[in-house]
């Protein structure tokens, strides 16, 4: 059963079938086993090396699921650090702030609240996905079936470090006091928490900012609509609310609030990576030469316009576990994926949906116009969007396609197969594997719309049958 709820990147499945209470202590024992491994593995001997830090989001089965869990990491020798009700990025800083051992967050992020899952950490809030210790708690994990006691017993703190927290997210935080209105939507999930704590419900804690709440109360752990802000339809509400409040901008926080969506003051939707490449030329401007991290689907215009601004554009695979080990490697200052993760080097090179908002507000104070106008010239090229492609036989397709066009620009296989043809036609394209389903997800980028639509007609035979929105 264990099977079914470990993914690439965490844990995650529907409650109580598959993932209930016995699985979850059974993965708090993986995790303790695990953690308390690699921390005395890297030399780590302070008396909080066998603290973890644990939270858990608003849904009605996290409480239940959280206390198994940290029963299983004291039955692995463990001491738990409870955070109690927090967003994920909190745990990330938790981990740095307190010195721990590791962190694990009760979430499922974006999906549906009938799912639940765990987010792993280890020191430093380094990622933990399969490839680097998911493989390893699951094993731990599977040969605990039964219910016994570690041979040394841990025990259970509750620390409120909810200023701290504050302190920390709104240092990146610097309007001078420029008098800002930001829709918020929360999706009824945990920026309905964070927001209020650390910006005010009405952005009293940020001079000059005022906070349009949507969606705060997270009380029935239900969403009002999908908590995943990169779904068009799922921002509908918050497009109509910053026009009709004529705000200088929204934000959409996903269940869990590491990420988000801006939709700027004409009710338009911000493509991440032109978020990314706007909040890079802040970063910039107090860090010159700094790299700068992207995930390798995002425009042209990004890379364009950092090593236009000074910076160092760096190509980076996707997935957070990816994008910190990229951060960390090249001492990047900045990083962004289009999924709406935003990473700080500033934030131990973790993702934060708050410091993303901070940021955003920063980067629009120190502007002399709207978002939709510092967005417009960023968003130069056209985009196809990410497209599926269901195909059995998926290595097969991209060795088909590098042979269709490997002779025509560069090839590379960073992370599935990236196809540039930039200077020489106008047009790029990148083709990833699905971890889990047999699909080929397609991006493509061209100088013009009808040449993205040529493009897609070109390629798309060779990556199998296309998937209907």
């Amino acid at each position: 059963m264990l099977g079914k709820v470990f993914k690439a990147y965490d844990v995650r499945s529907t409650y109580p079938d598959p993932l209930n209470e016995d699985m979850a202590w059974q993965i708090g024992y993986g995790c303790a086993k695990f953690l308390l491994g690699e921390a005395e593995a890297d030399g780590f001997t302070t008396p909080m090396m066998k603290n973890i830090a644990v939270g858990h989001d608003m849904r009605t089965s996290s409480p239940s699921l959280k206390e198994a869990l940290c029963q299983g990491i004291i039955d692995g020798g463990g001491h738990v650090i409870d955070l109690g009700l927090v967003d994920t990025p909190f745990v990330y800083f938790a981990v740095n702030h307190l010195d721990c051992a590791g962190g694990v967050q009760t979430t499922a992020s974006h999906n549906p609240s009938n799912y639940n899952g765990f987010k792993v950490s280890k020191r430093h809030a380094k990622p933990v996905g399969e490839a680097t210790g998911l493989a390893e708690i699951r094993k731990a994990a599977a040969l605990s079936d039964i219910r016994t006691r570690g041979e040394v017993s841990g025990h259970v703190d509750a620390k409120d470090l909810w200023a701290s927290y504050k302190d920390h997210v709104l240092q990146f935080c610097d309007t001078g006091g420029k008098k800002l209105k930001v829709v918020v939507d929360a999706s009824n999930g945990m920026a309905g928490t964070m927001v209020p704590k650390v910006f005010g419900e009405t952005g009293q804690n940020v001079p000059g900012l005022t906070i349009v709440p949507l969606h705060f109360d997270n009380s029935k752990g239900e969403f009002v609509h999908e908590p995943n802000p990169l779904v068009e339809a799922n921002l509908a509400e918050l497009k109509k609310q910053v026009i009709a409040e004529k705000a200088d901008f929204g934000i959409c926080f996903d269940g869990d609030a590491d990420r988000l969506v801006v939709v700027d003051e004409k009710g338009n939707a911000v493509g991440c990576d032109h978020l990314t490449a706007l909040l890079a030329k802040e970063f910039l401007s107090k860090n010159p030469g700094a790299a700068i991290i992207y995930d390798l689907r995002s425009s042209k215009a990004l890379e364009e316009d950092v090593a236009a601004a000074g910076g160092k554009p760096v190509k980076g695979r996707v997935g957070h576990v990816f994008m910190k080990a990229a951060m960390a490697e090249h001492e990047a200052v900045f990083g962004g994926e289009l999924s709406g993760h935003f990473y700080f080097r500033g934030n131990f090179n973790a993702d934060s949906g708050a410091i993303a908002l901070a940021e955003t507000l920063t980067a629009l104070a120190h502007a002399d116009a709207p978002v939709s106008k510092l967005i417009e010239p960023i968003a130069r090229y056209a985009q196809s969007g990410e497209i599926n492609f269901e195909n059995e036989d998926k290595d097969g397709a991209i060795a088909r396609l590098d042979e269709a066009f490997s002779d025509r620009g560069e090839v590379d296989y960073l992370d599935g197969i990236t196809i540039d043809c930039f200077q020489r036609e106008g047009w790029w394209c990148n083709v990833r594997k699905s971890n889990t389903e047999p699909l080929l997800r397609l991006n493509l980028e061209a100088r013009s719309p009808d040449l993205v639509e040529q493009m897609v007609n070109q390629i798309a035979p060779l990556l199998g049958e296309r998937v209907a929105h």
